[in-house]
């Protein structure tokens, strides 16, 4: 019987990747990675993908939130906060656990809870601890879906600047001098562990910067000019982290390096470099994100410096294990040597950040950034690699 006349069945679409954008957390970066979703949302081609905003609070809710990237911007100076874009404020969201189940649900006390579908990939755009540092990266791993950025590893290296310096020295890259003060020593004599740290000032001389180990934004950090600023210092360091580092002050120029994954392996962009803020003492969270004080890209380097730097940017993502993005950052000192400071594995994503402007100006528009990223944890799987 022929089959010619019968009426046909119409093709089904293929679905649009379902891409989980993740923000907020309990991290005090907090306000910035809210900030940073909003402009990742923007950006996110809706033609090409489904997405979900799911939002965790300071005290680790999981909420459903608005898709409003215009109420995530900082207002009066202030930054804004996942409650207020909460649909509710009992309801949670469940990602999975079963690396054969990708199906989110929602719950509210007393309701029946509501199956989200499936998501495809999640985009975290957390900063900091609870987040950015191997805990929800590990989280993804045990649920089989992909996400963008770094592993557990990396994410975790990337976070503990003591433990990226030392990974970084194993690999042979400078990092300047610096001194870390851990929970124990501080709880078990606190004199002791102030002289290390004075110790370390008459070696390297002042100023210092003291700062949580873990956290990131500038949050949390003094410039010491003296002995008579040192404990405020530290405790307001270990507001943010009980354990501490202390770092010299590096006489020289601070450049950055966005480094991207591409299929054939991680680029380097156009290097940028950050002058001293006018209004601040150094470049600290309101001069980076309040009052936005603007980096030179790219950076008014030699051709030799900017391929230095940019192998050297490359060199820190390897040896970390990194994947997605980074952007590393250094200071050219004085006698023309590079010396690594940190990298950031989830590095500020908003319109004015660094990161952005520097593929910006390496050819790649700040949409196109975005779907690259989602492109390549959708290309790369989960586990062992």
């Amino acid at each position: 019987m022929s089959t010619e006349n019968l009426p046909q069945s119409p093709e089904q679409s293929p679905r649009k990747p379902r891409v989980a954008v993740v923000f907020g957390g309990r991290s005090s970066e907090h306000g910035i990675s809210m900030v940073t979703a909003g402009a990742v949302l923007k950006a996110i081609d809706r033609t090409t993908y489904d997405v979900l905003p799911i939002g965790i609070t300071r005290d680790g809710r999981w909420a459903l939130t608005a898709d409003d990237p215009e109420r995530m911007a900082i207002t009066d100076r202030r930054t804004p906060d996942v409650e207020e874009l909460a649909e509710s404020g009992e309801g949670g969201v469940v990602l999975p656990v079963d690396p054969t189940n990708r199906e989110v649900v929602y719950g509210e006390p007393g309701s029946v809870p509501k199956v989200l579908g499936e998501i495809d990939v999640v985009f975290p755009v957390l900063h900091g601890p609870y987040g950015e540092d191997g805990t929800l990266q590990g989280m993804l791993e045990l649920s089989g879906v992909p996400y963008v950025g770094s592993g557990v590893l990396a994410s975790a290296v990337g976070q503990d600047k003591e433990y990226m310096k030392r990974v970084f020295t194993s690999f042979g890259l400078r990092v300047g001098p610096y001194v870390v003060i851990r929970p124990r020593e501080w709880e078990r004599d606190e004199s002791a562990a102030r002289k290390k740290i004075i110790d370390f000032a008459g070696e390297h001389g002042w100023p210092l910067f003291v700062k949580p180990a873990r956290a990131g934004s500038s949050i949390g950090i003094t410039k010491v000019d003296d002995l008579a600023g040192l404990d405020d210092a530290i405790a307001e360091a270990q507001r943010h982290d009980p354990k501490i580092l202390v770092e010299a002050a590096l006489r020289g120029r601070e450049i950055e390096c966005g480094v991207l994954e591409f299929e054939d392996g991680p680029r380097a962009s156009v290097p940028a470099e950050i002058p001293p803020p006018d209004t601040h003492a150094y470049y600290d969270f309101e001069a980076k994100y309040i009052d936005s004080t603007p980096g030179l890209v790219p950076a008014p380097l030699t051709p030799e410096e900017t391929a230095r730097v940019q192998r050297l940017a490359v060199d820190a993502f390897e040896a970390a294990s990194c994947e997605g993005l980074v952007r590393a950052d250094f200071f050219l000192t004085e006698d023309g040597e590079f010396v690594i400071n940190e990298i950031n594995t989830m590095p500020g994503f908003t319109p004015i950040s660094m990161y952005p402007k520097m593929w910006q100006a390496s050819g790649i528009e700040y949409g196109e950034l975005v779907d690259r990223l989602i492109q390549a944890a959708l290309r790369r799987s989960t586990g062992l690699r």
